[in-house]
């Protein structure tokens, strides 16, 4: 059974996936990793998830505001051993859930293109491919998404 609690970027668990991540994407970035690296700190996040499959965590994901009206989704992380399992769709949901909650109007999100079962799975969960944002305009690599959120 998954269970997933709400808390923030100071949660020893969600560091520990972080790492993971980082180090994952370090090796599908290559050159490009310092430069993503830079938009992806975790300090003073306040809206972050972690998963628990038996106690153990297994899966991530965050929430920064981009704007008054829109919510960025961040840090979305399941260890290997544990993807196809419907984790990183729960998590989804309840960040767009909290979103909501909090009077957001819409989520946006930028994955790579090296990145393609994070692109499946936004696209499968009703996100829409939109133009690169903010500081991705520059990154060839960069896919952006939004949803508008209920």
């Amino acid at each position: 059974m998954i269970t997933i609690v709400r808390t923030n970027s100071e949660n020893k668990d969600f560091i520990h996936l972080v790492k993971n991540l980082d180090a994952e994407l370090a090796q599908l970035d290559g050159d490009e990793h310092e430069f993503y690296a830079q938009l992806n700190k975790t300090h003073n996040l306040n809206h972050v998830l972690v998963a628990y499959e038996n106690d153990q965590p297994v899966a991530c994901g965050a929430l920064r505001e981009y704007s008054p009206t829109i919510m960025e989704v961040k840090r979305m992380y399941t260890l290997p051993e544990n993807r196809g399992k419907g984790i990183a769709t729960q998590i989804l949901t309840e960040l767009e859930s909290w979103a909501s909650e909090l009077r957001y109007q819409k989520c946006i999100l930028e994955t790579g293109k090296r990145q393609p079962d994070a692109i499946w799975l936004y696209q499968k969960n009703g996100y829409k491919i939109i133009p690169s944002y903010g500081k991705y305009l520059v990154m060839e690599n960069s896919v952006c998404f939004e949803k508008e959120l209920r």
